[in-house]
């Protein structure tokens, strides 16, 4: 009588796995990443706008079909020949899901979108397909942006939406963040710079257009972020990523031009240089500098936007 096999066969992978599978491999391939370059498990989930542990699971998922190398200890790599990136029928295009993310961005920072909404409502209001819905959905609720209500529907997190609050936003950071640079447990992580370095100096070399908003804020709030991890206070760290959950739907619509992106690489840019070189009082000032700055600019809409509406 033959013996039943006692092993477990492996679960199919999830339809987020496959998409962050295929996501992992474009970018790869769009940023021609050399053979033996390591993949992150941070900055990939910074960039596919995931947390870590989908991300971690796409990347087994990559290299036991061998399309990425699992090092000796940890970690992962680019390998010697990156294969092509696998079609998957039916998925929606970046492009789509990229727009639909500034709109409803847009939307729900003018308060034309309820607090609890549900896929048909945004199917409806935005002509989207279902899947393209659901990708934004998942992908908002992996930055805590939407939580899914019970039973039915999802809800908005809250966000920074009035002129007052964004002040006071812009307040608080500026008394916190340049003084985490000046902890005595400081430490910056070079991997990390180093990968901040090239995802600003990528973003600078590549042509502006308006769905690049959404990267382009998540780029910055892991450059914010990780200033705030490498001060070595918990509590900070706390802090700024509260900050940056309830700012999300109010700079995902980035609404300041190309010129405003050169200008923010490079002061982040120049904030890394002092910090690298160790002169973390001069990286502090710069750091109070970019957000006074900030703070200024946003002042400057939120008055054009009274304006308009005004007339």
């Amino acid at each position: 009588m033959k013996q039943k096999s006692s092993a477990t066969p492996k679960a199919a992978p999830s339809r987020l796995q496959r998409e962050l599978s295929a996501g992992i491999l474009e970018l790869i391939r769009a940023e021609k990443l050399a053979p033996g370059t390591r993949l992150a498990e941070v900055a990939l989930a910074e960039r596919l706008q995931v947390s870590r542990t989908p991300v971690r699971a796409a990347l087994k998922l990559l290299a036991r079909r061998r399309m990425v190398r699992a090092g000796d200890s940890r970690g992962y790599f680019v390998t010697d020949a990156v294969p092509s990136v696998p079609t998957t029928q039916g998925k929606p295009a970046p492009a789509d899901t990229d727009r639909l993310f500034v709109a409803i961005a847009r939307d729900r920072r003018g308060g034309r979108l309820p607090v609890d909404v549900s896929e048909r409502d945004l199917m409806q209001r935005y002509d989207a397909t279902r899947p393209v819905v659901q990708r934004v959905l998942t992908k908002l609720e992996e930055v805590a942006a939407v939580q899914r209500k019970p039973g039915h529907g999802w809800r908005f997190q809250p966000i920074i939406a009035d002129v007052e609050a964004r002040a006071e936003s812009y307040r608080y950071r500026i008394l916190i963040e340049p003084a985490g640079l000046l902890e005595p447990d400081f430490k910056l992580d070079p991997a990390w710079a180093a990968d901040m370095r090239r995802r600003h100096e990528t973003t600078l070399r590549e042509p502006w257009k308006e769905t690049a908003s959404v990267a382009l804020y998540e780029m910055n709030a892991a450059f914010h972020e990780g200033l705030a991890a490498a001060s070595g206070n918990r509590f900070l760290l706390v802090a700024v990523q509260q900050q940056n959950r309830l700012r999300r739907f109010a700079n995902y619509d980035w609404v300041f031009g190309y010129e405003r992106v050169v200008v923010n690489c490079r002061e982040h840019l120049a904030i890394l240089d002092r910090l690298e070189a160790g002169a973390r009082a001069t990286a502090a000032q710069l750091l109070r500098r970019h957000l006074e700055r900030a703070a200024r600019l946003k002042t400057i809409e939120i008055a054009d936007s009274r304006n308009n509406s005004s007339k």
